[in-house]
């Protein structure tokens, strides 16, 4: 099954993808861990995506289109997929439906995680993360054992620079211009679901088996 999984900054797409992926044997593909490894790995895409990234900009469309290219055709991803975090622009969309093309295959089912800004706000503002391990928390609803520090090996918590207010706040801008016409792309295929994310994370992953099971309903 080949599946597009949309929404905001700090929706739960990767909480959500990994639940999919468990459930339903849907091995998820997550762009930002693709362009946050092309980063840490200085590659070519990797160094012209890191000056977007940093000011909470979109990566390019050439770029995002291009990572997805080296991987889709892998073993892994061959016989489907569960993409987080792309498409974010209707022309993003119509590259992967050129690359599903030209493999002669097609999505699925688009998902899209709706939740207020105010909300999205108050949850990436809590967001911190290992700097050691990587193992990921929030203040509110994960919190660490010990202020600032790793429960699992002890190391510092740091927030990511595009968790703070003010990046946060134009990452939702570029969200609202550039990626809800995607919404309207998919929907006028008879592929798009919509499904309140503000709610539990169980509320919401229910939601989500119903649409996989009824796609565009």
């Amino acid at each position: 099954m080949r599946v597009v999984l949309l929404g905001p900054p700090g929706a739960g797409k990767g909480t959500q993808a990994k639940r999919l992926e468990a459930s339903r044997g849907i091995r998820q593909l997550s762009t930002g861990d693709l362009l946050r490894s092309a980063v840490d790995e200085g590659t070519a895409l990797g160094r012209k995506a890191a000056s977007y990234m940093d000011a909470g900009r979109l990566v390019p469309d050439e770029v995002m289109l291009g990572l997805i290219r080296d991987v889709l055709p892998t073993g892994a991803y061959r016989d489907g997929f569960l993409l987080d975090g792309f498409p974010r622009t209707v022309e993003q969309a119509r590259g992967l439906d050129r690359l599903l093309d030209e493999a002669g295959a097609g999505l699925d089912a688009v998902l899209s995680l709706e939740i207020p800004d105010g909300e999205l706000i108050r949850r990436l503002g809590n967001r911190r993360s290992c700097e050691a391990c990587g193992e990921p928390y929030n203040l509110e609803s994960r919190p660490p054992q010990a202020d600032g520090v790793c429960d699992r090996c002890g190391g510092r918590l740091v927030q990511r620079d595009d968790d703070r207010p003010e990046t946060v706040q134009r990452r939702l801008e570029v969200y609202h211009e550039q990626t809800e016409p995607v919404k309207a792309y998919y929907a006028d295929r008879g592929l798009l679901t919509s499904v309140d994310g503000g709610r539990s994370v169980d509320a919401v992953g229910g939601d989500l088996e119903r649409a996989l099971r009824h796609p565009g309903e």
